[in-house]
C-alpha cells in the first residue's frame, strides 16, 4: 500500500513543468486545498479488495539445483494439484514466467524483477487448474522476452535438450524445452514476435500463437496489448487441442477479448481435429521462402510436407501475398518497428508496465515492484531490452506518435492482404523459422546479443 502524503507546492509544480503548462501562484493554492479530500478518497479504495481470489493451495516451491535443471528452463518449481478430475487430470502442466502464479516467484527472465511475488493467478493458472491440471512450476523465458534465442534469460541461458551447446530459440524457451525433454506435458507461452513458435521449432514441439483475444492475457506482464498473446506448446496436436480448449474465451477482465469479437461460444478444438484433413485447401506462401537468410535444407523439408498433403486429400497450391515480404524488407517494414518499440516503451517506461485508457484488470502490485526496481537495477537489463525501449521512447518524444498512430492505422491493410488470400485457402504454408537453431553465444557476450 502506497504512502500518502500531501504534495508540496514544488511537487505541484515539477508536474506542470513535465505536463508542459506553467501554475500561477493562485492556481497552486487552489490545487493544493483539493488535496486533503483528494487523498482521503485515496485511501478508502486501499480498504477495497479488488483482485482475483486465490483458489488452490500451494507452497512457496523452490529454485531447482542442476541436477534438477540440466537444461537452466525451470524457473522455479512448485506443485499445485487442480481439481480432482476434469479436462486435464494427470497433465503436467508449466508455466511460462511472465505469467502470474500466486504465491511463487515471477521474474520475467529478468534480474530486474528478483524478489517479486505475485498475488493472484492469471486466467489461464486457474483455468489449467479447474480443468483438473497439474502445475510443476515456471518456466524459464528471455529476460522481458525481448529475445528470440535462448541466451538473455536471468539467472542462466536455456539449453537445447537435442544438442545443449545450442539455442532452444525464445522467448518462451523454457516452455517449449520442458516439453521437448518430457519434463512436463504441456506448457504455457507468450508470443509477440515469434516467442511461442520459434522455440517450438527449434526443439521439435508443437506451440501456438492462437488468434489475438482468443486467450485472455491477465494476469501476465505485457509488451504491447495490440500484440500480446498466450498459448500452449506440447508434444503432440491432441494436448495442444485440449489445452487450447480449456484455456480460450472470454474471462470479463481482458478488454483485448472484446475487441477481437472472441465467441461466447468456441468450438471443441479436440473433435474439430479428429475430421482428418481431406477436403481442406492450403496454400503454399511464395512470400515465405527463399529470403536472404533462408537456409536452404528447411526450405526444401517444408514444401516437401506440404506438397505431401496431397496424399491425404488436401488441395494443395502456391499463393502470393507480396505484402508479406514487403512487411519484413519492404514499404511496410515500419509497422513493426513502430508497433513494437513504441508500444513497448508505451507501456513499460511511460505505462510503468501497467498502461491505462482500459476497462480490464490493473495488475498494480506487479506495476508498484517494477516501477522501482526499473530505477534501482535498470542497468541489468539486456541490450535486447534497452535497444527496443530507447528505440521506441525516441520516436515516441521525438515524432510525438506520428508514427506508432500510423503504423497502428497501416495494420489493417496488412491483414486484409491475408484475409483475402484464406477466403479462398482454409491455411497458408511457410517455414516456422527460416533457420535451424544457432549455437550458443559465448558467455561474455550474451547480454551483448
Amino acid at each position: 500500500m502506497p504512502v500518502v502524503a500531501l504534495p508540496t507546492k514544488e511537487d505541484l509544480l515539477r508536474v506542470a513543468e513535465a505536463s508542459g503548462f506553467p501554475l500561477s501562484e493562485r492556481e497552486v493554492e487552489l490545487i493544493l486545498a483539493d488535496f486533503p479530500q483528494v487523498l482521503k478518497s485515496l485511501e478508502t479504495l486501499d480498504t477495497l479488495p479488488d483482485l482475483p481470489r486465490v483458489e488452490y493451495e500451494r507452497d512457496l516451491g523452490y529454485y531447482p539445483t542442476r541436477e534438477e535443471n540440466r537444461f537452466g528452463a525451470w524457473a522455479w518449481k512448485v506443485r499445485i494439484r487442480g481439481k480432482d478430475s476434469g479436462l486435464m487430470t494427470g497433465k503436467r502442466v508449466a508455466v511460462k514466467d511472465n505469467v502470474a502464479v500466486a504465491g511463487v516467484p515471477m521474474r520475467n527472465g529478468s534480474r530486474l524483477l528478483e524478489g517479486y511475488v505475485p498475488s493472484f493467478d492469471a486466467t489461464v493458472v486457474t483455468r489449467i487448474l479447474d480443468a483438473g491440471g497439474e502445475i510443476l512450476g515456471k518456466a524459464t523465458c528471455e529476460d522481458f522476452c525481448f529475445s528470440g534465442g535462448s541466451h538473455t534469460s536471468y539467472p542462466e541461458p536455456v539449453r537445447n535438450p537435442h544438442n545443449p551447446e545450442y539455442m532452444a530459440g525464445g522467448s518462451s524457451s523454457g516452455s517449449a524445452v520442458l516439453v521437448a525433454a518430457g519434463e512436463v506435458d504441456v506448457a504455457i507461452g507468450g508470443d509477440q514476435g515469434g516467442s511461442i513458435r520459434g522455440p517450438s521449432s527449434w526443439t521439435g514441439v508443437y506451440g501456438l500463437k492462437p488468434t489475438w483475444g482468443l486467450v485472455p492475457y491477465t494476469g501476465a506482464v505485457p509488451i504491447e496489448p495490440t500484440l500480446d498473446h498466450l498459448g500452449p506448446i506440447a508434444r503432440n496436436v491432441e494436448d495442444l487441442a485440449l489445452t487450447l480448449g480449456v484455456i480460450a474465451g472470454k474471462d470479463g477482465l481482458d478488454p483485448r477479448q472484446s475487441a477481437a469479437g472472441c465467441p461466447d461460444h468456441l468450438p471443441k478444438y479436440t473433435e474439430e481435429m479428429r475430421k482428418g484433413v481431406k477436403g481442406l485447401r492450403v496454400g503454399i506462401l511464395r512470400e515465405g521462402f527463399g529470403w536472404p537468410y533462408s537456409e536452404k535444407d528447411v526450405d526444401e523439408t517444408v514444401l516437401s510436407v506440404a506438397k505431401g498433403l496431397r496424399d491425404l486429400g488436401v488441395e494443395v497450391k502456391e499463393v502470393s501475398v507480396p505484402e508479406h515480404r514487403a512487411a519484413s524488407s519492404g514499404e511496410l517494414s515500419g509497422l513493426w518497428i513502430a508497433v513494437f518499440n513504441e508500444g513497448a516503451w508505451r507501456t513499460l517506461i511511460a505505462g510503468e508496465g501497467l498502461g491505462s485508457g482500459w476497462v480490464g484488470l490493473y495488475d498494480r502490485w506487479f506495476s508498484e515492484f517494477y516501477s522501482m526496481a526499473r530505477r534501482l537495477r535498470g542497468s541489468s537489463l539486456p541490450i535486447t531490452v534497452k535497444r527496443s525501449l530507447i528505440i521506441g521512447g525516441y520516436l515516441a518524444q521525438r515524432f510525438r506518435g506520428h508514427y506508432y498512430a500510423k503504423a497502428q492505422n497501416l495494420r489493417g491493410a496488412l491483414r486484409s492482404a491475408y484475409d483475402r488470400v484464406l477466403q479462398s485457402f482454409h491455411a497458408l504454408v511457410m517455414p516456422t523459422t527460416l533457420a535451424k537453431p544457432r549455437s550458443s553465444p559465448p558467455p561474455r557476450t550474451r547480454r551483448l546479443c
